[in-house]
């Protein structure tokens, strides 16, 4: 029997630099798209993808996360005495939507070094690893599709998604054929990898399709970050383990069905806040409104 994926683990001990001087104080995972931070989307997708426990990869400087999913009792008394009970019930359901444990990462040495990290507190299960900068806004969640290609055949699925020529270098790309599943090629979105390149030099890249931040993992990846040499800057990143990986057992890509915004980005951040915010019962019209009186 194939396990259950149940636990998700959050790298969170990056340095933010493209968001400074708002990331000096404020972990880049707290910012927030229209009136929730980041890192609770994802979450909010690990929980309706039927995972149960998270996990955090944090550093210094990033307690205000901590603070986030912990019981806040003053302001929620505070709330109960002025008799705010819709704030307060959304506050009283961040802090128990789902169990969080906590490992720090001393140093940012690689996304790779950040999952090794969370090693002890997964153990011998598969897990999925969410990066919060990427926003992904989809019918069905993308963990949730990620999931059913894993339950199928077993083994480590990445997300993937179609990215012009000239956007490969920054991304971790691979050389895959496309895959059947449940004995059918289906839309053409499942593949077997063959090989992964992290930011390949301009008209290196041997696709045009592009890993994005959701994993489902298998506890060998471990093994294989251990032995995995760093690279530049002394980091081990997690595309080099799935490389050492590949040699030993299958992975597969899948392109997901849905929209995924570069929140760790100006300018995708910008883009995500607008159509989050147009989205919204309570603000998407009276934003439009706005938007539409201004002059270009």
């Amino acid at each position: 029997m194939i396990p259950k994926v149940r636990k998700a683990v959050f790298p969170a001990a990056g340095l933010g630099t493209r968001f400074l001087p708002a990331t000096k104080a404020m972990p880049k995972e707290m910012l927030p798209l229209v009136d929730k931070p980041l890192i609770q989307y994802g979450i909010e997708e690990s929980i309706a993808s039927g995972l149960n426990q998270i996990v955090i990869v944090t550093g210094r400087g990033k307690a205000a996360i901590e603070d986030h999913f912990d019981v806040s009792f003053e302001l929620e008394n505070l709330l109960e005495k002025r008799g705010k009970t819709e704030v307060l019930a959304q506050l009283r359901a961040i802090s128990d939507m789902i169990d969080v444990a906590y490992v720090r990462q001393k140093e940012a040495l690689g996304l790779g070094h950040a999952v090794l990290r969370a090693k002890e507190l997964i153990g011998p299960e598969p897990f999925a690893v969410v990066l919060s900068d990427d926003v992904i806004k989809s019918e069905v969640p993308c963990l949730e599709q990620l999931i059913r290609v894993y339950q199928y055949f077993g083994t480590p699925v990445l997300a993937l998604m179609e990215v012009p020529p000239d956007q490969a270098k920054f991304y971790g790309v691979v050389d895959a054929e496309p895959a059947e599943f449940n004995g059918a090629e289906g839309d053409g979105r499942l593949f077997r990898i063959r090989n992964l390149v992290e930011k390949p030099k301009p008209g290196d890249a041997p696709s045009n399709l592009a890993i994005v931040g959701r994993y489902i993992l298998t506890p060998e990846i471990f093994g294989a970050l251990e032995a995995t040499q760093p690279g530049s800057g002394g980091e081990i990143q997690l595309t080099d383990g799935l490389k050492h990986l590949l040699q030993s057992r299958p992975i597969y890509g899948y392109r997901f069905e849905g929209k995924r915004y570069d929140a760790g980005d100006k300018l995708g951040f910008l883009k995500a806040t607008v159509e989050f915010a147009l989205d919204r019962q309570d603000l998407g019209a009276g934003f439009g409104d706005y938007l539409r009186s201004l002059k270009f």
